[in-house]
């Protein structure tokens, strides 16, 4: 649990865009993770096994919800070193761009970007966890990271 708490955090805060909700949410997959260690897989299989779990009971929770509340600036995985005071407001300022290009995507397109590349699954470990064909994958991906640059450039024009 210590290993992946951050993690789920993260991943339920993602989809669900609230942080009280990501934490109550966060407890549950770790509960749900209790209830099914007997299907639980090894090795190399167990991270993309636990973000489906993730995404499930976070695709729960937004159904008993209904709406989705606003989003703050998240932080997807803690720092793990602590940068230097300009460093900081960089990464600050960076995250923040990208947290705002993030939210100009389709849901599709958000959700691509952050199992490749925020939680580096395989396009193989995505296309699974989603029930999708692999070339099906490949094109959102490609779609998903268009739209995110652009998105990107966009926003940064515009920043004062």
């Amino acid at each position: 649990m210590r290993r992946y708490q951050g993690r789920m955090r993260g991943v339920a805060l993602f989809y669900l865009r609230d942080r009280e909700e990501a934490r109550d949410v966060a407890q549950e997959i770790f509960v749900r993770l209790y209830r099914h260690l007997g299907e639980t897989p090894d090795g190399k299989t167990f991270v993309p096994w636990l973000l489906c779990l993730a995404r499930n009971c976070c695709i729960d929770r937004l159904r008993s919800l209904g709406v989705r509340p606003p989003q703050d600036p998240i932080e997807v995985d803690p720092p793990s070193s602590a940068p230097s005071p300009e460093e900081a407001l960089l990464a600050v300022g960076r995250r923040t761009l990208l947290y705002r290009a993030l939210d100009t995507l389709s849901d599709v397109n958000r959700e691509i970007v952050l199992l490749k590349d925020i939680h580096q699954l395989k396009l193989e470990e995505i296309g699974s966890l989603l029930r999708l064909p692999l070339g099906t994958v490949k094109s959102r991906s490609n779609r998903a990271r268009t739209e995110l640059a652009k998105a990107v450039r966009a926003l940064a024009g515009a920043a004062p």
